[in-house]
């Protein structure tokens, strides 16, 4: 009775707080989405089919948390707000919504919660309207196992392979070289994000530098239709095969920022000195007609901006 009563205040305080969300067309694109579950074991999140009921953006949050508080019918899965777990209020602020939690959250074991953290932030944030989920205990903002606030997250912070089930995340904290202002230079970016610990970290920095920089710090070097074909390291040099999409410049920076964007990106790493570049296995090739990519490129500091590092979140 009192996790039930919890769930309908959760609603109410909801429903209270903003304004609805208007508009016929905006309700039919979140009607289809995923609620994520945790396995039995804890170990993992997996997704599940969902067709929402509620058309107005509060009424669909607190549709999908009563969910995400209510044992699924796969007994395979369970429920990542747990009986256990008291949810004081939620909140909408512009786009953002806000959780503020019980003391007893962080009873849970750190990958556990990890694991909670991502399964709520993909289910809310496919709501229109919902781009990011901040948060709290008991009105202060949430500290994660290794004392770092968590701060404002979004779907795109916890990177998995497509087709895959997402298992355990760690965070990483990446040193990143995007362009500056000009195209001409490399400016360096700090960004930390929660990734799926199946995913290589080579592969997370390259993810990052075809997504671009998310805040103000840099500009984007890489086409962001670029694909990865595959990515190895062997004996201290990383081998990045690219689809021939790379090959095509949209951006306005010198080849040499391109190229070097990738290889001290890359090069940050602990296992990684060199770097060769490939296009769809082959490295006979000319990028841009100026750099031939049948070499191997150590990091580059000549290219570096000597300016404070931006970071992002």
């Amino acid at each position: 009775m009192k996790k039930w009563l919890g769930l309908i205040v959760l609603s109410l305080l909801c429903l209270g707080i903003v304004a609805c969300r208007g508009g016929e067309d905006e309700n039919d694109k979140q009607n289809n989405v995923q609620v994520y579950y945790l396995n039995r074991e804890e170990t993992a999140i997996k997704p599940v089919d969902y067709d929402l009921q509620s058309e107005e953006r509060t009424d669909a949050v607190s549709e999908l948390l009563n969910l995400m508080c209510t044992e699924p019918d796969n007994n395979d899965l369970k429920a990542p707000i747990s009986a256990e777990i008291q949810i004081y209020s939620c909140r909408i602020n512009e786009n953002k919504l806000v959780i503020d939690f019980a003391q007893n959250y962080k009873d849970m074991l750190p990958t556990t919660e990890v694991l909670v953290r991502a399964a709520i932030v993909r289910t809310v944030t496919q709501v229109e309207g919902i781009d990011s989920v901040e948060f709290e205990i008991e009105g202060e903002p949430m500290i994660d196992y290794a004392g770092i606030v968590v701060g404002v997250m979004n779907a795109g912070q916890f990177i998995d392979n497509a087709g895959t089930e997402i298992n355990t995340y760690e965070q990483a904290t990446l040193q990143l070289y995007f362009a500056n202002a000009e195209g001409t230079s490399l400016v360096p970016v700090s960004k930390t994000v929660e990734y799926n610990t199946n995913v290589s970290l080579e592969k997370l920095v390259m993810e990052q530098l075809i997504k671009g920089p998310d805040g103000t710090g840099g500009n984007p070097t890489i086409n962001p239709a670029t694909k990865i074909v595959n990515i190895t390291v062997n004996d201290g040099t990383c081998y990045v095969n690219l689809d021939e999409t790379f090959l095509t410049q949209i951006y306005t920076v010198t080849s040499e920022v391109t190229i070097y964007s990738i290889v001290n990106s890359l090069v940050e790493l602990d296992n990684v000195n060199k770097v060769q570049i490939l296009v769809n296995g082959e490295s006979q090739i000319s990028y841009q007609e100026s750099i031939n990519l049948n070499t191997t490129f150590g990091r580059n500091l000549d290219l570096i901006e000597e300016e404070v590092p931006w970071e992002e979140e």
